[in-house]
């Protein structure tokens, strides 16, 4: 069937509206490493897709996937080796204070959890979060969700930190973080103004959505305070920062502060629906307390899932290629010249090309960084547009991603820029 049949079918079955990336979607029926193929065979390099973080079909975490599901799978309450196993494995991952773990199946889902943890451990329900954050779909992560556009009284947007657009002109580095800072304190303020009790401050630890910002050197570890200082948690979203994704296991190694809740998604399972939250013991064992459970979460399944990306990130040594290639990806981008490429950020493989029409103005220029997007897809390339404009070039690899793939982006991504 041809692309244009099937989407008509998908429409005739999910109704109209429903989300495809590209102006002429693709027609993708299989996938090895860092590469798609369509229906009509065209290979893809896929520059976008961090679910299969380890690659697309990866035969070591399918082989772990099928020996789990030949052996047994079911809910999560029962005693299970391999479960524990895999979660003291993710633990030691992390920061030593966090210290224990829950499971659950989606990023928005380990959001939901976060959120739930941190009132039910302090008692509040006031959250800050970023004007242009995304954690997730719910009715109450959807109010976090671009909340600067919208107004709730447990909600409090700050500005999401950054030195491209500075709050003030001309302001020093630390200047900015000062008043980065100064909205963060007000919010708090402006809750206990309100008579909300204060929960605490959800934010992805590289503010990816908002499109990869620089942040003002000093402000996570400093916000962190703050929040403490109030008498709230901070959680860390690394849905999309984590697992070596930014040249360190978490995004908060990168930017410099230790959470007290961390959520994780998208990367964990290679393609199985797992996610997780980690926090400290005195934070989840208040949450145990609402007697929450899954069904399809901590599964034999996920977790043989989970150890066997675990085993391909250590063995391959996907964390220093992530950092290295990641760097020789920046650094050839660095060195395209164009006036439509505003500003170029990101940390390992995660890197992000802002698209202006003006560069001395830094103006958004959505419509020019789909019809890049679109332009590479027919090459052959596949990435995405995101950011708090929708400006910003997503460029964001699957970790077995070498320099070789690089070289080859490089090539064609100059080729391509130098037609607009």
């Amino acid at each position: 069937m041809n692309t244009y049949d099937l989407a008509v079918r998908r429409e005739a079955v999910f109704g109209k509206g429903t989300y495809l990336f590209y102006e002429e979607p693709v027609n993708v029926v299989r996938g090895e490493g860092v590469h798609l193929f369509d229906a009509d065979g065209k290979r893809y390099l896929d520059m976008y897709n961090n679910v299969p973080c380890v690659g697309h079909c990866n035969p070591h975490v399918v082989e772990a996937m099928h020996r789990q599901a030949s052996t047994l799978n079911v809910h999560s309450r029962y005693l299970h080796e391999g479960v524990v196993e895999y979660s003291e494995r993710l633990l030691a991952k992390h920061h030593e204070s966090l210290e224990h773990i829950v499971f659950a199946c989606t990023g928005t889902e380990a959001n939901e959890i976060a959120v739930t943890m941190a009132r039910q451990f302090t008692g509040g329900r006031g959250l800050i979060c970023s004007d242009r954050g995304y954690h997730g779909n719910t009715a109450e992560l959807g109010k976090l969700t671009f909340a600067g556009v919208k107004e709730d009284p447990e909600i409090r947007p700050i500005k999401f930190p950054e030195k491209y657009r500075p709050l003030k002109e001309g302001a020093s580095e630390a200047e900015l973080t000062e008043l980065h800072l100064a909205q963060v304190q007000e919010a708090i303020d402006s809750f206990a103004a309100a008579d909300v009790p204060f929960a605490g401050m959800l934010i992805c630890s590289i503010f990816a959505n908002e499109g990869l910002p620089d942040i003002p050197a000093g402000f996570m570890e400093r916000a962190t305070q703050l929040v403490h200082d109030a008498g709230g948690v901070m959680i860390a979203d690394e849905v999309q920062a984590g697992f070596c994704r930014v040249g360190t296991f978490w995004g908060y190694e990168t930017t410099g502060f230790v959470p007290d809740i961390v959520t994780m998604g998208k990367p964990m399972g290679n393609g199985v629906p797992l996610s997780a939250c980690v926090a400290r013991e005195e934070i989840v064992t208040a949450f145990r307390r609402t007697g929450y459970f899954s069904t399809f979460a901590a599964t034999p399944l996920q977790a043989a899932a989970g150890a066997a990306v675990l085993d391909v990130i250590e063995k391959e040594g996907l964390l220093e290629s992530a950092a290295a290639v990641g760097a020789r990806l920046r650094e050839g981008l660095s060195k395209i010249e164009h006036p439509c490429i505003g500003d170029l950020r990101g940390h390992g493989l995660f890197i992000g090309v802002e698209w202006v029409s003006d560069r001395d103005n830094k103006t958004p220029d959505h419509a020019g960084a789909k019809r890049v997007v679109n332009r590479l897809k027919e090459k052959g390339y596949m990435l995405s547009n995101a950011g708090a404009f929708a400006n910003t070039l997503k460029v964001r690899p699957p970790l077995v991603f070498t320099d070789a793939h690089a070289d080859e982006f490089l090539g064609v991504f100059e080729e391509t820029v130098r037609e607009f």
